[in-house]
């Protein structure tokens, strides 16, 4: 399928989906490996294209303020416009070639709305675009989120925010919610292990916010990289300022993966940061470890549970229908 927000000067394509404006001559792919130039014209590689789908719960993508306890069917392709070093999901994420093309399946966006409404009897609340990067799915996801808009259903999107502004707001209109990673602190960090700038996910977030859309940021904590206390405090103190104080911040864990040996973060580390992070915030969490207590959704007033977490699965024991502490009556989510 022709791609969106491009222009071609002289046979070279100039992408305009991501900060990184991809020039692209002919023949040749973009940084994402899944647009490319052919005859001067841009196209999507990864149209249709499902490498994974799953009805997973809502507290996975992560979002533990939106809907908790139900299930959201979850689908994602390949490619990426990061490189990042210690990527999770790189067999899909890091594709390279063309040898992925047969090894997917390609599916009709009303395949995709089909599926999540018989899965609704389930208690799916909508579709997740994750696993990869979804900016480089644009085409299908904005198909696939308009048929599920129109359905009454809710749309996610988890995503590095690493999008140009303009096919943004063509996103917004249609999401309901977001996790967007923050990687890290600095513009060293993200050139020298992801391949990209901060500036333009900080100018996602504060979009995301103007539109009313609900946010919630992963911080995935890298040992002698991004844990640097008094660093992570500016974080802390950005998203309480310029996002708000009651912004969800998932403080993760990370394990060795893809080109990253660094041995996993250390529990004290993830405690030291999340002490950090609650002087500025009041919904902290920590991921990846197990620890029950620190996914647990208590009440910033009156300290009563109301949400209980076991792994990704969340029970509402203290939440009123309208999102609101049963013990207090303050508004929770």
């Amino acid at each position: 399928m022709e791609a969106k927000f491009y222009s071609t000067i002289d046979g070279q394509v100039h992408c305009g989906l991501c900060p990184h404006r991809c020039h692209i001559s002919d023949g040749k792919k973009g940084i994402c490996q899944v647009r490319k130039n052919d005859g001067g014209k841009l196209y999507s590689l990864n149209y249709g294209v499902v490498s994974a789908m799953a009805l997973d719960p809502i507290e996975k993508k992560p979002l533990y303020h939106f809907h908790p306890g139900s299930y959201i069917f979850s689908i994602g392709s390949v490619g990426c416009n990061f490189r990042c070093l210690f990527c999770q999901n790189y067999s899909i994420a890091q594709v390279k070639g063309n040898g992925w093309t047969e090894s997917f399946p390609v599916i009709p966006p009303q395949v995709i709305l089909q599926k999540a409404q018989e899965a609704v009897a389930q208690g799916n609340i909508g579709v997740a675009y994750t696993y990869n990067e979804p900016t480089v799915w644009f085409e299908y996801m904005y198909n696939i989120a308009e048929r599920v808009s129109e359905a009454g259903l809710k749309n996610v999107m988890v995503s590095n925010g690493y999008i140009e502004a303009i096919p943004l707001d063509y996103l917004l209109p249609l999401m309901d919610a977001f996790n967007i990673d923050l990687k890290g602190y600095s513009n060293s960090f993200y050139k020298r292990m992801l391949g990209g700038t901060i500036e333009p996910v900080r100018n996602t977030l504060k979009a995301i916010v103007r539109a009313g859309k609900h946010l919630e940021v992963t911080y995935l904590v890298i040992p002698y990289e991004n844990d640097n206390p008094a660093r992570f405090r500016e974080v802390a103190i950005w998203i309480s300022e310029i996002l708000g104080p009651d912004t969800v911040l998932h403080v993760n864990r990370y394990y060795p993966s893809y080109m990253l040996d660094t041995p996993a973060t250390p529990l004290k580390t993830l405690l030291e940061l999340y002490a950090v992070a609650k002087e500025h915030l009041n919904n902290v969490y920590i991921g990846n470890t197990g620890m029950a207590e620190y996914n647990n959704t208590y009440c910033p007033k009156c300290g009563k549970l109301v949400v209980e977490r076991h792994g990704m699965h969340g029970n509402p024991v203290g939440l009123t229908n309208d999102g609101r502490c049963s013990g207090c009556g303050s508004q929770i989510m």
